[in-house]
């Protein structure tokens, strides 16, 4: 067996629920059997390394460890689990990746190493690293992690020239954005998009599981209190772009939303601003859904960290028809954005594509 590919789907099962926490899967071994497992709960409860020791008990004692990520050595919301991993004995810890948390990097590897605990560090690191992404740049930059998602024609055209745009995809792609949307501290979209498609923007995959904060770039308030989104569960924050008239405002905030002045460039709302912002609320990562000039000011800042797009058998055609990212754009290909470490999925009829932003734009 694979512990620590076991580890990474128990990591799996957490996001979504433990942020601002990484998402961590840990797996206990003795003797070549599993005696305990567990992943990251929601904060303020225990963590993966915690939940494993638990299960296991006394015969945790010279058995082996593999977790996803190292474990802290500092007191937050709970103690430190490099103290509670020393006391149960364990004889050897195998760490896919180091958290890069300045408050650990290394530092929980040092303590378990000094307590004549073997540690290895490496075994499936890039899984790891990527799994948490979001988290390793939040904890690193106090910035969400920012994805870029869309549903387009083979074509790239996310609407017609009559801005007909449902359903583009299939009942399989539907699912993989929702699964997006649950595992995403927050999910974006414009006022143009709110207007025109009137979203509810949550994720319904089925039970109860935390919703995203649901954010409307809105700078001049024109969302309209009727809108569907605001009779679906979860927060809802209007960003403005400066103060808006105080009757709009009061509507908007009798129906549920908050209300976000935030600075304004060149009358909208200035982005990198909104990203301190969200950072500062502890948002660790954003799903930015569109719609096409939303989707194109993001990749025109430079604020977009991996792309996901989901491709359908189908040509909209037609030079108005609505494209999938506008903005300025790259002037030459050599300035356009590349996504590496590409994956495909096939959803039914359709293909997502989804990379890390590598290029300048």
């Amino acid at each position: 067996m694979d512990y620590m590919a076991r580890a990474l789907a128990l990591a799996r099962q957490a996001l979504g629920n433990v942020s601002p926490n990484p998402a961590v899967g840990a797996v206990m071994v003795r003797d070549g059997q599993v005696i305990g497992e567990g992943c990251t709960q929601p904060p303020g409860g225990a963590h993966a390394e915690v939940m494993a020791l638990k299960a296991a008990g006394p015969a945790a004692r010279g058995a082996a460890l593999y977790v996803t990520l190292e474990p802290c050595c500092h007191k937050g919301r709970t103690p430190p689990c490099t103290g509670a991993i020393i006391a149960a004995g364990l004889g050897e810890v195998h760490l896919a990746a180091l958290d890069p948390n300045p408050l650990v990097n290394g530092r929980g590897k040092a303590e378990l190493e000094t307590a004549g605990i073997r540690v290895r560090v490496g075994e499936r690191e890039e899984e790891a690293q990527e799994l948490n992404e979001a988290f390793f740049k939040y904890i690193t930059t106090g910035l969400p992690f920012v994805t870029a998602k869309f549903a387009a024609s083979l074509d790239g055209k996310i609407a017609t020239r009559s801005r007909q745009s449902q359903w583009l995809s299939g009942e399989e792609a539907r699912r993989f954005g929702h699964r997006l949307r649950q595992i995403s501290d927050a999910v974006l979209v414009g006022v143009e998009t709110a207007l025109a498609d009137d979203p509810r923007l949550t994720a319904r995959l089925g039970g109860e599981g935390r919703q995203p904060l649901r954010i409307i770039l809105d700078s001049q308030g024109r969302t309209m209190p009727k809108a569907r989104l605001f009779r679906e569960p979860g927060p809802v924050l209007i960003a403005t772009a400066g103060p808006i008239p105080l009757p709009r405002r009061r509507a908007l905030e009798s129906v549920g939303a908050e209300v976000v002045a935030l600075p304004a460039e060149a009358g909208h709302v200035a982005l990198a601003t909104l990203l301190r912002e969200l950072g500062r609320r502890q948002v660790t990562s954003l799903l930015v859904e569109g719609g096409g000039t939303v989707l194109g000011a993001f990749f025109d800042a430079g604020l977009v960290d991996r792309a996901t797009a989901v491709l359908s058998p189908l040509i909209i055609g037609g030079r108005e028809a609505v494209s999938a990212v506008a903005g300025h754009g790259a002037e030459t290909l050599a300035q356009a954005w590349r996504l590496a470490k590409v994956r495909t999925e096939v959803l039914g009829q359709d293909i997502a594509i989804s990379g890390r932003i590598v290029g300048e734009g």
